[in-house]
């Protein structure tokens, strides 16, 4: 039986009770310690929507999924020119062969959890959706729901369309076992189907949450994803008409006065940045007062590989030299993006780490890094509370940026892109305003987003995976990973390989 079809035949049903999933809680004193995960919510904190547990399930179901644990960072930057293996030279060794070489595998345990896990949250999704269908419910909250649930499945089949191109689009709840054996989708029409989803999400999600909801899904993250797809789809057809959707699109983002640039660049990634003005969407992790966990090994699997207090993590997905050598002079953002082994952490609180050896790593991922004051805080040494980034605010200037500068209005492009700049040097003498051109937007997105899953897919939607990445092992069928093998022998003909593989 395809495993697709087995998640949701075992009839797995996820309540409100079993999400735990993390949004924080501000006390009356501001402590950020009396916090509660919100699957133990009171029906007072509930708004009216008639499937409030369901929906409040799918954010769970991100987070304890292959969606956004370390599989995540194999596929989005191990790939890129940004990011290699990490952690010792044997550690995952086919992982890095396969990831970081352009290796391939149809077989390996990532490729299959990447697409099992996908489409698990998905049927959860057209369960919850398929449920308010069959319900008759019309009111506002029950709305939002439905909405909640197409977000997050427009969000899940644009993993999969960066990831392996042409895809079976599953719409349905699976009743029957042939229900979820389906034939790819092309491109366009996987697009088609992602666009009808956000713009259904854009209409009826809300601009924002109260604050013991933050981190749900709102118009703005419907909006970004919106205009990042018209991005994606101007960057390979140079279609004028995409690329002024998705710069339309951006500016509903921009100009809904919700979001902000954080002051500081480092802020972003740590404790105090979660759910910040900055963010657009992330996936929420949290570690309660008392000590629990609700986390997965997204931070946990990036922290420093060492002994005794440094080990802080497994040590994968590092900063490569090329990324190192890419910031301009000055740049504050290479502070708070590459820590090296054998100097000092820069402020963070821990002094100077080992040399290498013994550390196996020069350079480590300090997005990932914590601040040793928040480690005694929580008595933790591993990072379970760092809220994944799925896309935040500086993302939105910059794809503003590419899309005006494309449809010939460079002022505009300079102003957004500039904004980007701005924040990063924080009024010291250091990278100067600039007039946007394609080449200094590239070397912007790159430098801002680095090592937070956009380098991969920017490279390729460019046309620049040969030049960029062909010395690493790059040919132009790597655009796109092949699809596990176990799903094609389970859907017995139906499903295809993609090309080459």
């Amino acid at each position: 039986m395809n495993n697709i079809i087995k998640e949701t035949f075992f009839n797995i049903k996820y309540t409100l009770g079993a999400l735990l999933i993390l949004l924080f809680i501000a006390s009356c004193n501001g402590d950020l310690l009396d916090t509660k995960p919100l699957g133990i919510a009171t029906v007072g904190d509930l708004t009216t929507g008639g499937f409030e547990a369901d929906a409040f399930g799918l954010y769970g179901q991100l987070r304890n999924s292959a969606v956004s644990d370390w599989t995540r960072y194999w596929f989005q930057s191990i790939r890129s020119d940004d990011a290699a293996k990490g952690s010792s030279a044997g550690d995952a060794a086919q992982a890095g062969a396969d990831f970081n070489d352009f290796g391939y595998s149809k077989d390996i345990f990532l490729n299959d959890g990447n697409w099992n896990d996908h489409y698990k949250v998905i049927n959860a999704c057209n369960d919850l959706i398929d449920a308010i269908e069959v319900s008759g419910l019309t009111d506002t909250g029950t709305m939002i729901n439905m909405a909640e649930a197409r977000m997050i499945r427009a969000f899940l089949y644009f993993d999969l369309r960066r990831d392996y191109g042409e895809i079976p689009i599953i719409d349905k709840k699976i009743v029957e076992v042939t229900d979820g054996n389906k034939a790819k989708s092309t491109v366009a029409e996987v697009d088609a189907f992602i666009e009808a989803d956000l713009l259904y999400a854009s209409e009826h999600l809300p601009l924002t949450w109260v604050s013991n909801f933050e981190g749900r899904a709102t118009k703005g993250f419907a909006n970004a994803l919106l205009a990042k797809l018209y991005l994606y789809q101007a960057s390979t057809t140079s279609s004028q008409e995409k690329y002024t959707a998705s710069l339309a699109k951006s500016e509903e983002v921009i100009n809904s006065g919700v979001y902000t640039l954080v002051p500081s660049y480092k802020t972003l990634f740590s404790l105090e940045g979660n759910n910040s003005a900055e963010s657009i969407f992330e996936v929420q992790q949290l570690v309660t007062e008392s000590g629990q966990t609700f986390s997965n090994n997204y931070y946990v699997s990036q922290g420093v590989r060492g002994t005794g207090a440094w080990d802080l993590g497994w040590g994968f997905n590092v900063p490569t030299q090329n990324l190192v050598d890419a910031y301009e002079t000055g740049d504050p953002r290479k502070d708070h993006t590459i820590l090296v082994s054998g100097e000092d952490d820069g402020g963070y609180g821990s002094g100077i780490l080992p040399g290498t050896p013994p550390l196996d790593q020069l350079y480590w991922n300090k997005k990932a890094y914590t601040e040793a004051a928040t480690r005694t805080k929580l008595s933790q040494r591993q990072n379970n509370w760092e809220n994944i980034k799925i896309i935040r605010y500086a993302d939105i200037l910059l794809m503003a940026a590419e899309a005006a500068f494309q449809t010939g209005n460079a002022a505009l492009a300079s102003d957004y892109l500039n904004q980007v700049r701005a924040r990063a040097r924080g009024g010291a003498a250091v990278l100067p305003d600039v007039t946007a051109t394609l080449a200094a937007i590239k070397h912007e997105r790159r430098i801002e987003l680095a090592l937070e899953g956009e380098r991969f897919y920017d490279v390729v939607r460019w046309g620049d995976g040969t030049a960029v990445l062909g010395s690493l092992g790059f040919l132009p069928k790597h655009e796109y990973y092949p699809i596990p093998q176990a799903a094609i022998d389970q859907s017995q003909g139906v499903l295809i390989q993609n090309p080459n593989y």
